[in-house]
């Protein structure tokens, strides 16, 4: 019989049925390619916020000419409707993250926060790190067996491809481009996870000889094993290297493979399932500032002193167990999105609730293995550069991890109005506050719904959230008023994101027609060389909703100097935040966006409060 278990996120709820995850793979439709003057349209409604009456003018004739008929555009959109061309646009995605020279570490790679575990000495450390394990390795089995739930959203089966992608994958640096490797469908699949502790990597088999897992137990004491192995804190962070820019850990890392002893160790650890780094504990916080030093602990370890070395960065999936009791996670984002990193937390977590009866084997466990480097003069140099440009990162990232408890997605039900959306609307009424002004803003909207589909973005700042917010404190404006202008707000940004998931948003397309004319064209189009190109693709605010069970919040950076990160777990009655910015730019704070965001959040539920409900 099949198993069904609904999964309520925000618009649509995902359902999750079993089934066999190939052959629901082939019958997914491929990414539709939207009409051109719908997505000129779009793209002119999306641009009259945030560019002056002149640009915008000026952008709107250059959209007439490239639309005219038989012109560039519609050179172009044939090149893309060749399915070809539009297939490879969906795995761009993908090769955007490989082509990316900034560090993985804050630029790229998101962290998670889960909840504060109650142990903080190394037994409990490591009885908690075994059952993880083991509940990955229980989650590995159904994608192994082929029997992991297939999600439908709205009806529509999702493309599972991503939960393929997670376990047994690592990014391998170039000098000039990036990869990733995959060993789930080598002939012999890796069986090993990496430990590291103390910045020492050690090689742990997670199956016994017939094929079955380690039980907790046994997994217990091969990590007791480990820690006493690894007791001295002497040695060179050589993880820290993979924290450093693209280009120059693609230098380094060619250098440090030359020798055969650090070649089979680099390779272990690229091979293994996933790591576990087993850090030490970070300096004492108050309850206050525990999650945001959590938060930065999860991103980047707390710099070269503390933990940043205890990682190996390129590694898809690392689970962080401080020994004072913070765990989380931090993933390499090429493979994956959020959503099937967080069905994987949340099974985990499921596991982890679970009394222990399995039986342990009395049978005697082989040593875990450490792994072993030659770290020559030059090799150390380029370990004190990461380290250095580590610190920096550090210094340079304002980080706010939050839970607004006076509310969850409780009371924007309660008022029929989408969750996210309400949330969205007032993180743009904070921004505004604080800047005086909108901004682009980028929300990410799956495309699961296609084939091999990654992401599209949900433009959150639009015509109508701009009256909204201008309205919003402005003595002139009448309450009933203003709630019409909310709702009016929350209904656009509902029907963006709809649109988004439907594969009929406006930047993939864009995009798709850039590269056509890269491919195509000895010139650019002049709508890409245009100030106004330039203004929309800068994200002040880059945002994302990733919904779980499980009470944890993921964070990331910036994606500009001067924006923000914004990521958000909303829960039935309170809201997890994660916001971050820039130290090095002085108009961007995280606590302030954080507490404006609170007092948005609060203002908007007075006013609607304090509203007679009318026919909007």
């Amino acid at each position: 019989m099949a198993v069904i278990e609904t999964v309520f996120t925000d618009s649509l709820s995902v359902t999750r049925i079993a089934g066999r995850y190939l052959a629901h793979q082939e019958g997914l439709p491929k990414l539709p390619v939207p009409p051109l003057q719908q997505t000129c349209e779009r793209y002119l409604a999306a641009l009259t916020p945030i560019v002056d009456p002149e640009e915008l003018n000026h952008t709107r004739k250059l959209l007439e000419e490239f639309q005219k008929p038989g012109g560039v555009g519609e050179r172009l959109q044939k090149g893309l409707e060749q399915a070809s061309s539009y297939v490879a646009l969906s795995l761009y995605h993908f090769h955007s993250y490989l082509d990316y020279r900034m560090p993985v570490v804050v630029h790229s790679s998101p962290g998670v926060v889960l909840p504060r575990m109650e142990f903080s000495d190394r037994q409990g450390q490591m009885r908690y790190a075994a059952k993880l394990i083991a509940g990955v390795l229980d989650f590995k089995s159904m994608i192994d067996n082929e029997t992991l739930p297939v999600e439908y959203l709205g009806g529509k089966p999702l493309c599972m491809n991503q939960y393929y992608q997670v376990l047994s994958s690592c990014r391998i640096p170039g000098t000039k481009r990036d990869t990733v490797v995959n060993y789930t469908l080598d002939k012999r699949p890796p069986t090993h996870i990496t430990v590291v502790h103390n910045f020492q990597f050690f090689v742990l088999d997670v199956y016994n000889s017939d094929g079955t897992p380690l039980t907790v137990d046994q997994i217990y004491i091969q990590l007791e094993k480990i820690w006493n192995s690894s007791l001295q804190t002497n040695k060179e962070p050589i993880g820290i290297l993979t924290s450093n820019h693209r280009n120059s850990w693609g230098k380094a890392y060619d250098n440090l493979i030359k020798d055969k002893t650090n070649q089979e160790s680099v390779r272990a650890i690229q091979k293994s399932i996933f790591t576990v780094c087993l850090d030490a504990p970070m300096p004492h916080a108050s309850d206050d500032m525990y999650r945001t030093r959590a938060g930065v602990q999860m991103l980047h370890g707390g710099g070269s002193r503390w933990n940043s070395g205890n990682r190996w960065f390129d590694k898809t999936l690392q689970f962080i167990i401080g020994e004072d009791g913070t765990c989380g996670l931090i993933y390499e984002h090429a493979p994956a999105e959020g959503p099937p990193i967080v069905s994987l937390i949340d099974h985990v977590v499921e596991y982890m609730k679970k009394s222990e009866m399995v039986r342990t084997p009395m049978v005697p466990l082989r040593m875990p293995q450490k792994l072993h480097f030659n770290i020559t003069p030059e090799i150390k140099m380029d370990i004190e550069e990461a380290k250095q440009n580590m610190n920096i990162m550090v210094h340079d990232l304002d980080m706010k991890v939050s839970v607004f408890s006076h509310f969850g997605k409780d009371f924007p039900k309660s008022q029929k109005m989408s969750p996210d959306a309400f949330i969205q609307m007032a993180l743009q009424l904070a921004y505004y506050r604080i800047h005086k002004r909108c901004c682009p803003t980028y929300e990410s909207a799956s495309l699961r719904m296609f084939r091999l589909g990654r992401t599209d973005t949900i433009r959150s700042m639009s015509i109508d959230s701009d009256k909204f917010v201008k309205a919003m404190d402005d003595p002139a404006k009448h309450n009933i008023e203003k709630v019409a202008l909310l709702d009016k707000a929350v209904k656009a940004h509902r029907a963006y994101a709809d649109m988004a998931i439907r594969g009929q948003a406006i930047d993939r397309h864009l995009l798709g027609l850039k590269l056509q004319a890269i491919e195509d064209l000895a010139a650019l189009p002049e709508i890409f060389m245009d100030t106004s190109y330039a203004v929309a693709l800068h994200f002040n605010l880059s945002t994302s909703q990733v919904p779980a069970k499980t009470n944890c919040v993921m964070c990331f950076g910036p994606v500009v100097s001067d924006g923000y990160g914004v990521c958000y777990n909303p829960m039935d009655t309170h809201i997890n935040f994660a916001v971050s910015a820039f130290n090095s730019c002085q108009d961007t704070n995280a606590a302030r966006l954080a507490q404006a965001l609170e007092d948005a959040l609060l203002d908007i539920k007075t006013l609607l409060e304090q509203t007679p409900k009318a026919k909007l």
